[in-house]
C-alpha cells in the first residue's frame, strides 16, 4: 500500500480546514496541518477533525510547508508520496485519488492538479491570478520548454524527489521554485485538471494587492533567477 501524506498550510482557516480534512481520502496515512500563526482556531479545529498540527511561527507560506517536511523527515517510516493542498476549500480534496494516480500508476515524479479553465468556478481566481499563471508558465515555457499551464496549490510529489529539490523559498515562490527545479532535474512531470471553486474567507495573496505584487516579484524572480543558470 502507498504510504501517502498530506501537508496544509493554513493561516485563519477555521472556517474551511475541517471540511478539507474530512474530504481527504482515507488512503492518506497522515494529514499534516501547519498552523502559520493563525489568530483563530484553526488549530484546535483541524486537530478535532484528526489532523496532527503542527505550528510555525514564522509568517510564509514556504515557512509552512518546510515545517511540514521536518516533522515527516523526523519519523522513522517515510512516504511514499507528499501531497500539499490548501486549507481553504478551494479545491476537492477527494481528487487526490487523481492527483496521486500517475505516481502510483505511471511512475511520474510529480504532478500538478491544474486549475483548467472549464473546471473552475466563475470568480475562483482572480484576474491577477489568471494572468500570473499565464505569465509565470509562459516564461516557463519559453525558457524551459516546459508545458506547465499552472502554478496550482493542490500537487503530488514522491517523497525522495522532494527532498532532491532541497526546496528553500520561505513565502510566495514556493510552488513556482518546485517546479522549477524539477525542471532543472529532469524529473518526470504531468499536469492533471482538477475542479476549482470559490475559496471560504480571504485570500492573504490574490485578495490583496500587497500580496499579489509579492507573490509576482517573488515568481519572476525564481524564474529569471534558474532561467541563466
Amino acid at each position: 500500500m502507498t504510504h501517502i501524506i498530506v501537508i496544509i498550510p493554513a493561516y485563519n482557516e477555521a472556517d474551511s480546514i475541517a471540511q478539507v480534512i474530512h474530504e481527504i481520502p482515507a488512503s492518506v496515512s497522515e494529514i499534516i496541518v501547519v498552523n502559520n500563526n493563525s489568530t483563530d482556531d484553526t488549530a484546535t479545529t483541524a486537530e478535532k477533525a484528526g489532523a496532527t498540527v503542527l505550528t510555525e511561527t514564522k509568517m510564509g507560506y514556504g515557512y509552512a510547508c518546510l515545517c511540514g517536511m521536518q516533522y515527516v523527515a523526523q519519523q522513522s517510516i517515510k512516504p511514499d508520496i507528499i501531497v500539499f493542498i490548501d486549507g481553504d476549500y478551494s479545491d476537492y480534496p477527494q481528487e487526490l485519488t487523481k492527483v496521486v494516480q500517475p505516481i502510483i500508476e505511471q511512475d511520474i515524479d510529480f504532478v500538478i492538479g491544474a486549475r483548467v479553465k472549464h473546471l473552475r468556478e466563475p470568480g475562483s481566481m482572480t484576474p491577477q491570478q489568471v494572468f500570473g499563471n499565464w505569465l509565470a508558465t509562459s516564461l516557463m515555457k519559453l525558457f524551459f520548454r516546459a508545458t506547465f499551464t499552472d502554478l496550482g496549490p493542490f500537487r503530488a510529489i514522491k517523497y525522495d524527489k522532494l527532498l532532491a529539490l532541497k526546496m528553500e523559498d520561505k513565502t510566495y515562490g514556493w510552488t513556482v521554485e518546485m517546479q522549477l527545479k524539477a525542471l532543472k532535474r529532469k524529473m518526470t512531470y504531468i499536469e492533471v485538471p482538477v475542479r476549482y471553486k470559490k475559496r471560504i474567507g480571504v485570500s492573504k495573496v490574490s485578495g490583496t494587492v500587497k500580496g499579489s505584487i509579492f507573490a509576482g516579484i517573488k515568481i519572476l524572480g525564481w524564474i529569471f533567477k534558474y532561467s541563466i543558470k
